[in-house]
């Protein structure tokens, strides 16, 4: 069984936004397996359960807001007994442009407090990442930046890269992290 947590804000006021690009591409796996989504509090997300590959995949979005993310997965991880490299999680990443996107095996939060708290709820800080580039702001803050939509340029960027996530996830769960990583992180976005 494999996990993956697109991370994102509740709320109609957050949708759309660049922090919820998480929240999109697991919503579009869900709609291309014709999967519905439950609540379920006592793990603080939302679920779906679809199979790629012939392997069960739970899709999440916390109901946590962003910085306490770590929660909802950790929760899921201990209730499911799925370890640490079983997760792969779908983040927003200001360090890369709109649409590019890239998987990473560990590392730092880089300012990402989502992934802080993903960090210190789990163990094993070699967590899975599908970092999708939202690009940075050419000045103010970078919360105002990933609180903000997309201007037209950049969301279709943005859907492009969904897209192009869908099938990287799907590769994640049916191939080795390596060969993934080979096959994603090298193509130009």
């Amino acid at each position: 069984m494999k996990l993956i947590v697109g991370l994102g804000n509740p709320g109609k006021e957050y949708a759309g936004t660049r922090h919820n690009v998480g929240f999109a591409v697991v919503d579009a796996l869900a709609n291309n397996e014709g999967a519905s989504w439950k609540k379920d509090a006592a793990h603080h997300a939302t679920l779906s359960k679809i199979t790629l590959d012939d392997i069960a995949v739970i899709l999440a979005r916390p109901t946590t807001f962003m910085n306490l993310s770590g929660q909802a997965v950790s929760a899921l991880a201990k209730y499911y007994k799925i370890k640490t490299d079983d997760i792969l999680i779908v983040q927003d990443e200001l360090d890369l442009a709109p649409g590019a996107f890239t998987f990473t095996l560990g590392g730092r939060a880089a300012g990402h407090h989502g992934i802080e708290s993903i960090q210190e709820y789990l163990p094993d800080e070699k967590i899975v990442r599908l970092r999708i580039g939202v690009g940075k702001p050419t000045s103010g803050d970078g919360k105002d930046w990933v609180l903000g939509k997309p201007k037209s340029n950049e969301a279709e960027a943005l859907v492009s890269a969904i897209d192009q996530a869908v099938e990287a996830t799907a590769d994640w769960v049916a191939l080795d992290l390596k060969t993934v990583m080979s096959k994603w992180n090298s193509k130009k976005k």
